[in-house]
């Protein structure tokens, strides 16, 4: 069974999705379409970035990943099929693909989108991802392309004591997703005690949590989540409204001397 993915900035009520969804079905029936994300933000490809990235290396090799995000192409910037890690992803060349990959594609096609129009998820889109399915390979869809244009992820600045990171992600528990992994925090930490500031002064963590329960319930934690990241929450609260975070709070740590 082939598996398609998409990811959008479409509204739920849109028939976008239905419409992508619907060709792809009546190109290529049996396939199975799942939506990894819908609703981003519109044209917020850092969160599409990152709703992909922590997703599709748990699909199986040979999914194709549609990333229907900010989908306007140009000369310069055109639309584009990759293939890496066993997986083919269909998008648009707007930096994208450098905030979700982790290593440069085995190989890049720019697709031909000769009267696209306005809709090219549709037009093509899911005429790339139908050439793959029957054929399991991108030659055929376009030619040879170069370097991708690469945006580059917000990483945390840091010193010999101190790490000063940012929210990035916000999940639907309000639990507010930080730019710092555990690696970072253990590479600079060296196992000291530390301080964790969220926002200001005045929201600070002392510890690390294993587990929510570890805390009574409406009191502020911190852990490292299942993608090795820091995540700020309340035990039984939304950490994000009552913390009053969103995309690009800070929150620094503070290592102790030894």
């Amino acid at each position: 069974m082939s598996i398609v993915t998409l990811t959008s900035d479409w509204n739920k009520d849109d028939f976008y999705s239905a419409a992508v969804k619907a060709k792809i079905l009546n190109r290529c029936p049996g396939t199975l379409v799942v939506d990894i994300a819908n609703q981003i933000p519109a044209f917020n490809i850092a969160l599409a970035a990152f709703q992909v990235r922590y997703s599709y290396k748990h699909f199986p090799e040979g999914t194709i990943h549609i990333i229907a995000v900010n989908s306007e192409s140009d000369e310069k910037r055109p639309y584009i099929a990759l293939r890496t890690s066993g997986h083919f992803f269909i998008g648009y060349d707007n930096g994208m693909f450098g905030l979700l990959l982790d290593e440069p594609p085995q190989e890049i096609v720019c697709l031909k989108d000769k009267d696209s129009g306005v809709f090219p998820e549709l037009s093509v889109f899911t005429e790339a991802a139908c050439e793959i399915i029957n054929k399991k390979k991108l030659s055929g869809l376009g030619d040879p392309y170069g370097q991708l244009y690469k945006q580059v992820p917000m990483l945390p600045t840091i010193d010999e004591s101190e790490i000063n990171g940012s929210v990035i992600y916000i999940d639907s528990y309000k639990n507010a997703f930080t730019n710092i992994s555990h690696e970072l925090f253990d590479q600079i930490g060296k196992g000291r005690s530390f301080d964790i500031f969220v926002q200001s002064n005045h929201n600070r963590i002392s510890h690390l949590n294993q587990r929510y329960g570890e805390s009574s319930l409406g009191e502020m934690l911190a852990l490292f989540n299942s993608i090795g990241l820091l995540k700020i929450a309340i035990n039984g609260g939304n950490a994000a409204d009552l913390l009053n975070l969103s995309l690009n709070s800070s929150v620094r740590i503070k290592f102790k001397r030894a």
